[in-house]
Formats: C-alpha cells, sequence, structure tokens
C-alpha cells in the first residue's frame, strides 16, 4: 500500500509539471507579434461588466493604453484589469465609443487556444458554430431559405450581420474591424457549403462614427452584380431586392409572421408600414378575406405586388396602397372603418436613446389610430424595432396610454421579439431590439 501511494503521488506531481496553457502575455510575445500587443487597461470599478461577458469596451472604462506606437483602429489588442493582468483580447477603435469590441476572454484559451489572438482562426471558428446553430434548428429547409446566418454580439462576433437569401450571403457591415477583415470573412462564408454567392454592405452611417474614410472603403472581389433575388420563407415565395432596406429582408419577424397566417383566416387585415409584403402575404395565405398594405415606399410595393403574383393570390384578396400611414389611418377612422386583425410594424423610430422621448410621442400616436381602426374585439400586433424602446421597458406603458387616449381597453394575448436565428448574448442586452405584441382590443 505505502508503494502504490508513493507512486501515485509521484504521478500526481509529473501531471502538475505538464506544460500548462500559455497566458494571452505569453501568446502575445511569440513569433507572431515580434512588437507586442498593446494593452487597454480598465478603470478600476469596471472590470466586472466585462469579465462577465459584455463584449463592447466604451471609452469611459479605459483608463489607459499602453503601448508605443499605440494601437491603430483594427488592431488586436489586450484588455486588462487595473493591476494590468489581461481579461481578454479585441479589436481596437480609436475613434468609436466603443474603443474595443471583446472577443475572447482569458479563461476559455484553454478551451479554444488556437483562436488566441488570431483574428483568422477566430473568424472561422465562430462562423462555423454559427452555421451549426442554424442546422440545429432547421435552417435552411424545404420552406425556408431565407434566414440569418450571424447576428453580431449573439454570435460572439460584434459588428457584424450575415443573412442568407437561398446560395446568397448578405453582409453588413457596421464595425471597422469587420471592414478591415472582409475577405477573411468572405473567405471563410465562401468555405460553407450553402453560400455559392457573397454581397458586401457597408453600414455607411455607422462606420463613419467607427473612425473610417468612407473614401477608403473597398469593394471585396466578389461582388454580386445580381439586385433581385428569389427566397422562400414558410412556404411563401418573396422576391427582395438587394438595394433595399438592411440587408434586403426582414428575417427577423419570420416566426411572427407565421404566427399570423395560423390566426387570419376569414379574417379582413390591414398592414401598416407593410414594405414588401410579409405580413400581409402570410395573412392572405392563411385564409384572409380581405388584405390591404400600406406604405409609402413605392419600390418596395411594386415588388410587393410582384410578390402576390408570383404565391398565385387572388388579387382581389389583397391589394396595396402607397399612402403615409398616419395620413391614412386618420382619413379610415373618419370613415368608420375597422379590421378584424391590423399590423403596425413602423420603421425604427427610436434609434438612440436621446430621441426615446420625441419616438414614444410617435409610437402612441400611430397605436392610437391603429387601436381606433381595429374593430372591437379584433385584435392588433404592434411592433417596435427600435432597441432604445425595447430596452426601455416603455412599450406597455405607450400602448396602454394609446388605449386610454382611443377609449379602448387592451389585454396582451402574445409577446414576441426576433426569430431564433436571432440569438442574443444576454451579457449584452442591448442586442435585443425587436419586439411584437399581439393585443385584444375592445
Amino acid at each position: 500500500m505505502l508503494v502504490t501511494g508513493r507512486l501515485m503521488l509521484r504521478s500526481l506531481r509529473v501531471a502538475s509539471s505538464s506544460p500548462s496553457t500559455p497566458t494571452l502575455e505569453e501568446i502575445a510575445s511569440n513569433h507572431h507579434y515580434p512588437a507586442g500587443v498593446a494593452k487597454v487597461v480598465l478603470k478600476k470599478g469596471k472590470t466586472q461588466l466585462f469579465k462577465d461577458g459584455s463584449p463592447m469596451v466604451y471609452s469611459g472604462a479605459v483608463a489607459r493604453v499602453i503601448g508605443r506606437p499605440p494601437p491603430n483602429t483594427g488592431d488586436i489588442v489586450l484588455v486588462a484589469d487595473g493591476t494590468e493582468k489581461p481579461i481578454g483580447w479585441g479589436f481596437y477603435n480609436s475613434t468609436s465609443m466603443f474603443r474595443v469590441r471583446l472577443m475572447q476572454q482569458h479563461d476559455e484559451i484553454a478551451l479554444d487556444p488556437s483562436s488566441s489572438l488570431n483574428a483568422e482562426k477566430l473568424l472561422e471558428t465562430r462562423i462555423a458554430a454559427a452555421a451549426m446553430l442554424r442546422q440545429n434548428l432547421g435552417l435552411p429547409s424545404a420552406h425556408t431559405n431565407s434566414y440569418r446566418l450571424v447576428n453580431s454580439e449573439g454570435d460572439r462576433l460584434s459588428g457584424l450581420i450575415v443573412d442568407v437569401f437561398g446560395d446568397l450571403a448578405v453582409v453588413a457591415s457596421s464595425a471597422a474591424w469587420v471592414q478591415m477583415y472582409q475577405h477573411q470573412i468572405m473567405d471563410c462564408l465562401s468555405r460553407l457549403n450553402i453560400i455559392k454567392r457573397i454581397s458586401w454592405r457597408p453600414t455607411v452611417e455607422i462606420l463613419k462614427e467607427e473612425g473610417l474614410d468612407l473614401s477608403d472603403l473597398k469593394k471585396p472581389d466578389l461582388i454580386m452584380p445580381q439586385t433581385m433575388v428569389k427566397v422562400m420563407e414558410n412556404q411563401i415565395s418573396y422576391l427582395i431586392s438587394l438595394d433595399g432596406q438592411k440587408t434586403g429582408f426582414y428575417a427577423d419577424q419570420r416566426e411572427n409572421r407565421c404566427f399570423l397566417s395560423t390566426i387570419s383566416e376569414g379574417s379582413r387585415v390591414l398592414d401598416i408600414c407593410c414594405y414588401t409584403g410579409g405580413f400581409a402575404l402570410n395573412a392572405a395565405s392563411g385564409g384572409a378575406l380581405d388584405v390591404i398594405g400600406v406604405d409609402t415606399s413605392l419600390p418596395a410595393l411594386q415588388l410587393a405586388m410582384e410578390n402576390v403574383s408570383l404565391n398565385g393570390l387572388d388579387p382581389r384578396r389583397i391589394s396595396f396602397l402607397r399612402q403615409d400611414a398616419t395620413e391614412f389611418m386618420k382619413a379610415a377612422v373618419s370613415r368608420n372603418e375597422s379590421w378584424d386583425i391590423v399590423i403596425l410594424d413602423p420603421p425604427k423610430l427610436a434609434p438612440r436613446k436621446k430621441v426615446l422621448k420625441s419616438a414614444s410621442g410617435m409610437y402612441r400616436n400611430l397605436n392610437y389610430l391603429a387601436m381606433q381602426l381595429t374593430k372591437r374585439g379584433g385584435l392588433l400586433m404592434t411592433c417596435s424595432c427600435s432597441g432604445a424602446m425595447t430596452q426601455s421597458g416603455l412599450f406597455f406603458r405607450i400602448l396602454q396610454g394609446a388605449a386610454s387616449m382611443a377609449g379602448r381597453k387592451i389585454t396582451v394575448v402574445r409577446q414576441a421579439g426576433a426569430a431564433c436565428d436571432h440569438p442574443i448574448d444576454p451579457a449584452y442586452p442591448e442586442g435585443e431590439y425587436l419586439t411584437n405584441i399581439l393585443l385584444r382590443v375592445l
């Protein structure tokens, strides 16, 4: 027994002396980074937020930057606590309010050492993981080939969004580092079996805030010349324009559109801010007796009508009108018109917290009119795609205020957000933006 005990002790000593996982500083000092890597040191009391997983290191959390020469926008940097001990690494931006976008925490090195301070490997690993998640969610499928493949912070690639339309990937870039690694990103996407073509769409206004000189933005070699794409969602076909809003189609409402189709049979439906007819088409496919879509965009409405023909729907049961939403609803109220189901999905009215107060008034007025157009006992599906509104928690209060103005009583029947291919990192709740509420209006 004594001999056995000594052998066991010896084996433990041998195991403990085996090479351990290298630290970020050790990795940074290897031959890949002969000049070393700059270090962004956090202020006292600011570290825990980022240790808990928040990926956005804002400028107010930074005490100092150690490194000569100082890092440039897009450079890989270490992020360290007040004692200068690294807690992770990410991409630096000397101009943005988000000074560093954290990509990997120090504790993750043992799990994925090959991605440590290696942007190309990290991209390959994270994009492959995102594709696997969608596959596990049943995307793509025989009845849906339009979905989100990469959802920024939700897939741990802050500033990168990729929507898939059939075999086409549309990349929306909203961070300087994404622009700087565009060829590597495209290489990773092209290695996925489902992707045959890629379209790159820089989000110009946000990239200006990232400090990029837009005249220097170079388009990747692989450019998608086609501007129209046919896709399928829940067995409904759509023509989408790559020159349209965002990436060309709002995949985030997919599950909400599908739900609408299940409750529309025999109903009269009004779709306000209908864009290319997503909700309207689902209502008609679900057996609605009469559907009207209203929007101000003529190109969007032309696509909506093409989508009606594409799906073999009866144009006598679904029509579209080009008119301002408020003007249409006021006129309809004056005529005492009402619908069984009303959908209100306005554009982003509160892109930032500083305009939340004025946006609240616009949301209240729009919903006030929409409630008056909803038949008593009918349903109002009302939406907000403004992150500032969703995160404020004010939307229900606004809806209640609108109901009081309209002399109506409302109850919440269903509450939803973006579809499951839009994951959210709980350490970054700011990534939650879409609210979809179904109300019964009495």
